[in-house]
């Protein structure tokens, strides 16, 4: 039988695997199999050559009883409602694990942003806010920048909502440019929550980091300041990073600008001198002390589960992991940080920039890494004894943590 490789059909799975160790009573269970409310919305937007393209999007909302939603917008050629779907449900847990006072969200766009010019890209955003728009706001759902989004994409989104509403509405959007009420630190907050992970995972198993060697699958926002940040806080050396053209070697380590810089150049790191080109599946399989999924869905499965020999996988990407490689994993004494623990640094920076938007007044660099960090290692720590009390591995030790408390959330509003 070939493995599920759905997301949001993954998703439920590990959901109802949780479920069945928490013993969660059946209709808490099946509420929280499906997202509250979906939006589909249809765009038609005057390309520069004067046509009009008609593109498809989505808004998920799939629980609010912890507080507002939140989460990304993605712009990718082969976006789904069921990534789309996947992606929401694992916000909700996300939110729950490092305990903010906020739901699960997610939205996408079908387009390739790679193919589209700025004047396209603003058309297309603005188009988006204006059929979404009747269900965002500060306190109902908060998007943000995911997958081929940026801060100036939330910029023109945060302009348009505004508009609407007749008044400025810096809360309606985070990951905005600072000058228009962004948080300083959120940059690189999904790289630095996880690597606050990796950190304190180190120390549960008695692992030097200090000259440790680092693989980095996904060479985008994330991937660019994992690179940095291992180095920095961690002293690691990082000897592989890939992109979705390839990947490159070196066992004395990256010298992350010269990469970054090759990349910007020619549009990817394979080809960086000095370097052995390898495959992004060979990355995956390579004799590291950590490994950082950093790219897409589904690239550790049942089928290569068993070749990983890294110590600690820190997964920066959204469902890198599929659940039958997760058992496998486990079985052979990997230690894995799940996704909607190690990357959500993201979301949690994203929190403290509604929490600055909404009462003006914006905190220096250093209070942000100061709360990240504080909120980061609470919620390792609890997913890690979770999992040890249970007896599972740490994807279902965060499930545990979370659904727990999405659950409480919904017992005590009435929903069930």
């Amino acid at each position: 039988m070939s493995e599920e490789l759905n997301p949001f059909a993954i998703a439920q799975q590990q959901l109802d695997h949780a479920a069945e160790i928490m013993g969660l009573d059946e209709a808490t269970h099946q509420l929280l199999r499906q997202p509250l409310r979906e939006l589909h919305v249809t765009l038609p937007v005057r390309m520069d050559d004067g046509t009009v393209k008609i593109f498809q999007g989505f808004r998920v909302q799939y629980n609010d009883s912890r507080g507002p939603t939140k989460g990304g917008i993605r712009y990718h050629p082969a976006e789904t409602i069921d990534t789309v779907r996947a992606l929401a449900a694992w916000m909700t847990w996300k939110t729950a694990v490092v305990d903010i006072p906020l739901g699960g969200g997610k939205g996408g766009v079908i387009c390739n942003p790679k193919e589209m010019s700025a004047g396209e890209l603003e058309r297309l955003s603005r188009a988006y806010i204006r059929q979404v728009g009747k269900i965002i706001g500060e306190e109902i759902d908060v998007p943000a920048p995911d997958v081929y989004t940026t801060p100036q994409i939330m910029a023109w989104m945060m302009d348009e909502y505004s508009f609407m509403r007749g008044y400025n509405v810096p809360g309606v959007i985070t990951g905005k440019p600072l000058p228009l009420g962004g948080s300083a630190g959120r940059g690189d907050a999904t790289a630095r929550g996880g690597i606050f992970t990796v950190r304190e995972a180190a120390k549960v198993l008695g692992i030097e980091l200090n000259g440790a060697s680092a693989a980095i699958q996904g060479y985008g926002n994330a991937g660019q300041f994992a690179h940095a940040l291992c180095v920095e806080l961690l002293g690691q050396k990082v000897v592989a990073v890939s992109d979705s053209r390839g990947g490159i070697y070196n066992a004395d380590g990256l010298d992350m600008e010269k990469v970054i810089a090759h990349k910007q150049k020619t549009g990817s790191v394979v080809g960086f001198p000095g370097t052995e080109s390898i495959t992004n599946e060979e990355l995956l399989e390579l004799d590291v002390t950590v490994l950082y999924p950093a790219a897409l869905e589904n690239q550790i499965t049942g089928a290569n589960a068993g070749n990983i020999k890294a110590k600690i996988v820190a997964e920066l990407a959204n469902g890198p992991t599929t659940p039958e490689a997760d058992e496998i994993l486990y079985q052979n004494g990997v230690y894995v940080i799940p996704d909607f623990l190690c990357n959500a640094g993201g979301v949690t920076v994203s929190y403290f920039e509604q929490v600055q938007n909404a009462y003006d007044y914006y905190w220096e660099v250093e209070e942000v890494y100061e709360k990240l960090d504080k909120k980061m290692t609470a919620a390792f720590h609890a997913v890690h004894e979770t999992a040890q009390q249970y007896h599972v591995n740490n994807r279902m030790g965060a499930y545990i943590v979370s659904v727990s408390r999405v659950a409480e959330a919904c017992k005590l509003r009435g929903w069930v």
